[in-house]
């Protein structure tokens, strides 16, 4: 059995995410000066975790975000950033560089929500959670060649140590290896709902579904603790556990200082 953390979180804040304008994959925009500040202050909260291994998603917004944090890390600035482009966020086909509000009113003229509706040439929700199933799968494999028998140095946080929650290593106790994934709000929304519903991650104690699903913030942070094993045909998912989902915590002085 091998465990590991894995740390998700959305990129910093772009000026299409302030205009309300959709970018998918094919808008490709820098962070905003928010959405730099947003980076510092996630790098700043996660800065005594040592990151085993990083993954962000090839576009402009999340390479920024994740070069951000690693820069800000007291153990990970020799660590290699991995850009993975099943990853990316969604497609929204022609909806891309449009207001939001083009998105919903395509879905109403067409009789379907908006959170169900594909517009002409993106991608469903189904393509996303299959790009996710296929990161799973490498990320898994991944984390067992690299740590399962190499054995892996010292955790960020020790097992005799309990941190309170709210601490940038809650959850981590006892757990040797962390990854880092800087993906997008559409994709993340996805991946959690894949991890909670149909890979039946464990919940934290009276959380809603609702708050669980949420869209996540520029720079939101969510935590699984998975558990796997090896097998002939690769490895198997034991346990996974959902510590928590969207957290903002490191935002507030920003929320403050406007």
């Amino acid at each position: 059995m091998f465990t590991f953390s894995l740390t998700l979180i959305r990129h910093g804040e772009t000026q299409y995410n302030r205009d309300k304008l959709l970018q998918g994959q094919g808008v490709d925009t820098p962070l905003s000066e928010t959405g730099v500040q947003q980076a510092e202050a996630v790098g700043k909260y996660l800065r005594d975790i040592t990151f085993n291994n990083v993954f962000a998603s090839n576009l402009q917004r999340a390479i920024q975000t994740a070069e951000i944090i690693l820069m800000n890390n007291t153990h990970c600035s020799g660590t290699e950033m991995v850009l993975e482009p099943l990853l990316r966020e969604r497609g929204f086909g022609v909806a891309e560089g449009r207001p939001k509000e083009d998105l919903k009113n395509m879905a109403n003229a067409a009789g379907q929500s908006c959170g169900d509706y594909t517009p002409p040439g993106g991608e469903t929700l189904d393509q996303v959670k299959l790009r996710f199933k296929k990161f799973l799968k490498v990320l898994f494999k991944q984390m067992l060649d690299e740590h399962c028998l190499s054995g892996p140095g010292a955790s960020a946080a020790s097992a005799s140590h309990v941190a309170p929650v709210g601490s940038a290593d809650d959850g981590l106790q006892g757990v040797p290896v962390h990854a880092l994934v800087v993906s997008h709000g559409a994709y993340i929304r996805v991946g959690v709902k894949h991890l909670v519903e149909d890979l039946k991650s464990s919940l934290p104690a009276g959380v809603k579904m609702s708050q669980l699903f949420s869209p996540c913030p520029n720079t939101g942070i969510s935590r699984f603790i998975f558990t796997l094993s090896q097998s002939e045909s690769g490895p198997v998912l034991s346990a996974s556990r959902c510590l928590f989902t969207n957290r903002k915590y490191h935002l507030e002085n920003l929320t403050a200082a406007k």
